[in-house]
């Protein structure tokens, strides 16, 4: 009788083991989806990080602090924030010495380069950017003036050595 209740709890055990792993319609995970309540913001791409209106409001202000300018929209400043990073990014454009207005998707590059290779290359940078719709390139070019060099020493001692 101990034999027969020992095969009986092996095959119930086995087989509740069995319609376990094979279940794929039920999840019984209660936390995976615990913010599901919440509405949805905005889609982003996949691998693309959520940017989200507290980021915004920060890009927003550092815009400010550099005199640009960035549209209401979320995607806006999402738009400055990357086109922003991938100029400090590249050595070849002077990141700081360039203004990114964005509005409605569009882009206004203002300042001044050194050279027509940086203003092409920011221009290209700006234009490769998702979600840009279109650059408006202001950018002026001046080559960077060769600083003087103020650390000259100039000798005003006029002492004079007396040999005997």
């Amino acid at each position: 009788m101990r034999k027969q209740m020992l095969l009986v709890a092996v095959t119930v055990v086995i087989s509740l083991a069995f319609v376990a792993c094979t279940e794929t319609a039920t999840n019984t995970n209660t936390n995976a989806n615990a913010n599901m309540a919440s509405p949805k913001a905005e889609a982003t791409p996949a691998g693309t990080p959520k940017y989200t209106e507290e980021q915004a409001r920060q890009e927003r202000e550092r815009a400010k602090a550099n005199k640009e300018t960035i549209g209401e929209t979320l995607d806006d400043a999402w738009i400055h924030t990357k086109i922003v990073a991938k100029l400090i990014g590249d050595t070849k454009t002077p990141e700081r010495k360039i203004n990114v207005d964005v509005v409605n998707g569009v882009v206004t590059l203002r300042g001044t380069v050194d050279s027509a290779e940086a203003k092409t290359e920011a221009e290209r940078t700006a234009k490769e950017t998702d979600g840009v719709k279109k650059v408006n390139d202001q950018l002026k070019v001046a080559p960077a003036a060769k600083p003087a060099n103020t650390n000259k020493a100039t000798n005003t001692n006029k002492a004079k050595t007396i040999y005997e």
